[in-house]
């Protein structure tokens, strides 16, 4: 498919710079898909309401590192400053990263992080070093840190900044209260560099009234990455190539879904990660199973959804995969109205924004609703 179908305008003043309090007090549009697609206006703390007993919401509990750093590359007497955005874990000291200006790095170059104080031994505690293995597309490459495991996580905590989204970024500066604002409440496995942001809607209440309503939590792990932002150069969807992201769906969170499944319950997936994950892990027939390792599935009008019934997800960028991930599963034409309706009525878009309820469009797919 041509990727301007995907586009659409949006006002600057509608990208959401701050969530709301409390969390779930945001704005959620509700979206049937059929012939005349219903629009509902409601709001995150109405999810109890518009699901039923037995229904399993799937949630992603990665949770996201301080993964912008800023270097020294350093080659004989010349040194010059690279941003690094950290984007996926390969091993204990191995990351892949984005270097901005990547013009500056090549293979074999060493890079300090930290302070020149730091890069001539005076504060150890302040110092890492990594050296550049690979150069690939995109700015992307290849680091070799010097610690390892713990020690190099301890090492980016204290030198790396929370990484805001580049369209929350580019307004003002990362502080004190996105620490908490940035993550999910249920947070708990540390690997994304961007937050699984459907989830920011959940509170401790709305939790415990889901548990009154017969609504069960399942969770999985997806580290989101820094290529979720990169905008889609090609001019067509079968162009594009998708960064991979590293997941993890236990045994037992496999059987309890599929259990959901087979007891008339639905699969609720909260975020376009999660949902990315399930239809990873599951099979032909719809089944789920176990799944552990990378995935780069990019999907867009016409793929067959096998795992997920109901999307939780917020409003995307244009142009970008996230928009064609929702109109493969509500529709395009339904989205395009959901979204003109969502501007027209002043939804706050994006990570910090408003959510939506998305029904799967079933009726070409022949899965339920």
């Amino acid at each position: 498919m041509r990727v301007e179908e995907f586009d659409f305008d949006l006002p600057e003043e509608r990208i959401a710079l701050r969530p709301v309090e409390p969390r779930d007090a945001a704005r959620m549009l509700v979206v049937r898909p059929g012939g005349d697609p219903v629009l509902e206006d409601r709001i995150a703390r109405d999810l109890p309401d518009l699901l039923r007993p037995g229904d399993a919401l799937v949630l992603n509990d990665t949770r996201v590192i301080p993964a912008r750093l800023h270097a020294r590359r350093l080659r004989g007497d010349i040194s010059a400053g690279v941003e690094i955005m950290l984007h996926k874990r390969e091993g204990a000291d191995r990351w892949r990263a984005f270097a901005r200006p990547a013009k500056k790095l090549a293979p074999g170059d060493l890079l300090v992080f930290g302070d020149e104080a730091a890069a001539s031994g005076v504060c150890e505690l302040a110092r890492l070093e990594a050296r550049v293995l690979d150069k690939g597309e995109g700015g992307d490459i290849g680091l070799a840190f010097a610690l390892s495991g713990p020690a190099l996580d301890e090492a980016i905590a204290r030198l790396g900044e929370l990484p805001l989204p580049p369209y929350i970024a580019g307004k003002r500066a990362a502080d004190a209260r996105d620490r908490a604002d940035y993550q999910t409440i249920y947070a708990c496995e540390e690997g994304a560099v961007a937050a699984p942001t459907a989830g920011l809607h959940f509170t401790e209440d709305l939790f415990h009234r889901l548990d009154a309503s017969g609504v069960r939590r399942r969770f999985v792990t997806l580290h989101v990455g820094a290529g979720t932002f990169l905008p889609v150069k090609a001019d067509d969807t079968r162009n594009h190539r998708m960064h991979a992201e590293t997941g993890y769906l236990t045994q037992e969170t496999a059987d309890a879904l599929n259990a959901t499944r087979a007891a008339g319950g639905r699969i609720v997936c909260v975020g376009t990660t999660s949902l990315r994950l399930l239809e990873s892990a599951a099979r032909e027939d719809g089944t789920i199973a176990p799944f552990a390792g990378d995935t780069d599935i990019f999907i867009t009008p016409g793929y067959r959804f096998r795992a997920a019934d109901i999307l939780m997800t917020n409003f995307h960028l244009p142009r970008s995969t996230l928009m064609m991930l929702v109109c493969a599963f509500a529709g395009l034409d339904v989205m395009r109205a959901a979204y003109a309706h969502a501007i027209e009525a002043g939804y706050r878009f994006y990570s910090f924004g408003d959510s939506s309820l998305l029904f799967r469009d079933a009726s070409r797919d022949g899965n339920r609703d």
